[in-house]
């Protein structure tokens, strides 16, 4: 067993692969390629989102793998711009056709805000009202059995409590930018507190942990490289991780994550400023 066959459950009871594929900004045809390269290599879990244009390519790699639907957790997420009912619906259905399936594992609303006016500042506008619209939809597909679970990325405290306050079906994941050295506390420790996993993206921190003197010295402790320590940090946090590759060896090392960092070493990584 590795760490490509360990789930987290889920606050409804679904269970979810801890690791996933990430595709952002991944064509369709290197989708093919490395979503079929990483099912034939363990991984169970593709990430992707409507806003990524790679669906199509997702579904030939799934095929092209041989393997079993109910084998592989997808999830999508909704665009940011749509943010009413009607708009969340249309967006599901092609991501349904374009996935090729008749049910997603795991859908989110990709961001509170239109992408354009999003910030992690608390001075942004908020979208509370559509937010309530889009989930309204969110929840109609999962009662009707189209969706085995719902979430949100990049929600604050203030636009998951907006959910939470108003409607009946908790988030089970929020999917935020989580790294060394920006750990978001206090979104991280609200989510915990109310039962919703926290999935980590930007891991490398989009490139800039990549020659960090401070996670090298820890990474050649464990003979390890910086990215699988990025990739074990959260890990051990308790959080979903999303490694995005279409290299095949890194792909595998990605995955190559089943070691410990020690109490001590994770705390001078908590410490790090970067």
């Amino acid at each position: 067993m590795t760490i490509l066959d360990k789930t987290l459950t889920l606050n409804n009871g679904v269970e979810i692969p801890q690791v996933a594929l990430g595709t952002w900004q991944v064509s369709i045809a290197d989708a093919v390629n490395s979503t079929a390269f990483a099912i034939k290599n363990g991984y169970r879990h593709i990430d992707g989102a409507r806003g990524y244009n790679n669906s199509k390519g997702i579904r030939a790699g799934i095929a092209a793998s041989k393997a079993k639907r109910e084998d592989i957790f997808i999830t999508t997420k909704i665009p940011g711009e749509a943010k009413t009912y009607t708009d969340t619906m249309t967006a599901f259905y092609r991501e349904l056709e374009e996935l090729g399936t008749d049910y997603i594992d795991l859908v989110l609303v990709h961001c509170p805000t239109p992408w354009h006016l999003f910030s992690r500042e608390a001075t942004r506008p908020n979208f509370y009202e559509e937010n309530l619209q889009v989930w309204r939809a969110l929840s109609e597909l999962y009662e009707k059995g189209l969706v085995r679970a719902i979430g949100v990325s990049n929600f604050n405290v203030a636009d998951i409590q907006n959910l939470l306050d108003n409607t009946s079906i908790k988030p089970v994941v929020n999917q935020i930018l989580f790294h060394i050295g920006y750990t978001q506390d206090e979104i991280v420790n609200f989510c915990q507190e109310n039962d919703i996993i926290v999935e980590a993206y930007s891991s490398l921190g989009t490139g800039r942990l990549l020659g960090n003197p401070d996670i090298q010295a820890i990474a050649d402790k464990y003979s390890k490289t910086i990215p699988q320590i990025c990739y074990r940090y959260p890990i051990q946090k308790g959080h979903i991780i999303l490694p995005k590759s279409v290299h095949e060896e890194y792909i595998l090392a990605n995955a190559d994550l089943d070691f410990e960092i020690s109490a001590e070493d994770m705390t001078t990584l908590d410490q790090l400023s970067i």
